[in-house]
């Protein structure tokens, strides 16, 4: 294809899928049944990169192929992070029902979460939870990575096995363990179930969440583990270090990055958790004198609260407004946590 036939037909193309995006854009929102309204749309699309690529220039060619091959990704990236994530953002300050808004009401969303006292258990249960099992999670994922990497017979066995409880759903692990803690876990307890109470049943999830984590996290930790280069090890060996001061003088600092991606990974993840919570102990637990009030849901961590407030509770721009809370709370605490430990790797 000659430059003249570019000249010519990647303009048209361009502002033919223009033409086309808009129109069935423009006939979504307007209500329009019209079923050939998607297809539409996906041929402008198509033929406006078309045009981009037949584009005449070979200056900027290369990037422009560059960014029609991200574009699929960087598309649904905007549709299913960006755009929702704004779009909440606005909710939050309407009466949105899931469905529509009749008016903005500013903060009063805002206030009406601060003054629920079952909003703040939550609140500090959910820093309690992520606590330990930052702390608990990274221990035992390392001790594991430790005992894997010490050359102990059948290592590919004890790192499956390990790692199995990583694969099996949030849900369904919830409800084995529900029945390990009710029946198995009962008789050494004086028959009170761990689930029962709400100090207890936090630890109960804790532990949970350790065993089906912790594999996950040892693996990454084999990996950064492995990669230390043998003759450094060998120098230590010889200078006259032993096990442990070999340990704590050179594998742990060398590995100083592998801490950072691990317990960025346990944090966000620990604020994050949804699944295990629902199926364990659904949030149940009593409080009985928290700011004044009786809490029936002791265990009911940030992200189960939103998810009630929303669903259950059907009162969709209250659930919104937490979840724009919940997510500044885990932006600024993941910050603070990757910026520390950075300064942790320059230090080591």
């Amino acid at each position: 294809m000659n430059i003249t036939t570019k000249k010519f037909l990647s303009p048209v193309l361009m502002i033919l899928g223009l033409i086309l995006m808009i129109v069935s854009l423009a006939m979504d929102i307007a209500g329009s049944e019209a079923p050939f309204r998607g297809i539409m749309l996906v041929i402008g699309i198509i033929a406006f990169f078309i045009g981009l690529y037949l584009f005449p220039t070979m200056k900027h060619h290369r990037k422009i192929v560059y960014f029609i091959f991200l574009f699929p990704l960087l598309f649904t990236f905007a549709v299913t992070v960006i755009i929702p994530l704004v779009l909440g953002i606005c909710y939050s300050f309407t009466d949105w029902t899931g469905i529509r808004f009749t008016q903005v009401i500013g903060f009063q969303n805002y206030l009406t979460m601060f003054k629920d006292p079952a909003f703040i258990w939550s609140i500090l249960i959910t820093f309690i939870f992520v606590v330990l099992n930052m702390v608990l999670i990274n221990l035992v994922g390392f001790l594991l990575a430790l005992l894997c990497t010490s050359g102990l017979k059948g290592g590919g066995f004890f790192r499956a096995s390990y790692f199995l409880p990583n694969l099996i759903g949030g849900i369904v692990l919830g409800y084995i363990w529900q029945f390990i803690f009710s029946n198995v876990v009962i008789g050494l307890t004086n028959n009170i179930s761990w689930l029962a109470q709400s100090k207890t049943a936090l630890f109960a999830i804790v532990i949970v969440y350790i065993w089906q984590y912790a594999g996950y996290i040892m693996l990454i930790y084999i990996t950064g583990l492995t990669q230390i280069p043998g003759d450094v090890l060998e120098a230590a060996k010889i200078d006259g270090a032993n096990s442990t001061q070999t340990l704590f003088m050179v594998k742990i600092p060398m590995i100083a990055s592998t801490f950072t991606i691990c317990t960025f990974l346990t944090l966000t993840s620990a604020f994050k958790q949804f699944d295990v919570n629902m199926a364990l102990t659904n949030g149940a637990g009593s409080v009985p004198n928290f700011m004044g009030n009786y809490l029936s849901n002791g265990t009911q961590m940030l992200a189960l609260n939103i998810y009630n407030t929303a669903i259950s509770k059907n009162n969709y721009a209250l659930g919104q407004a937490k979840a724009v809370f919940f997510f500044i709370i885990l932006a600024i605490v993941s910050l603070i946590q990757v910026r520390i430990s950075n300064k942790k790797e320059v230090e080591l």
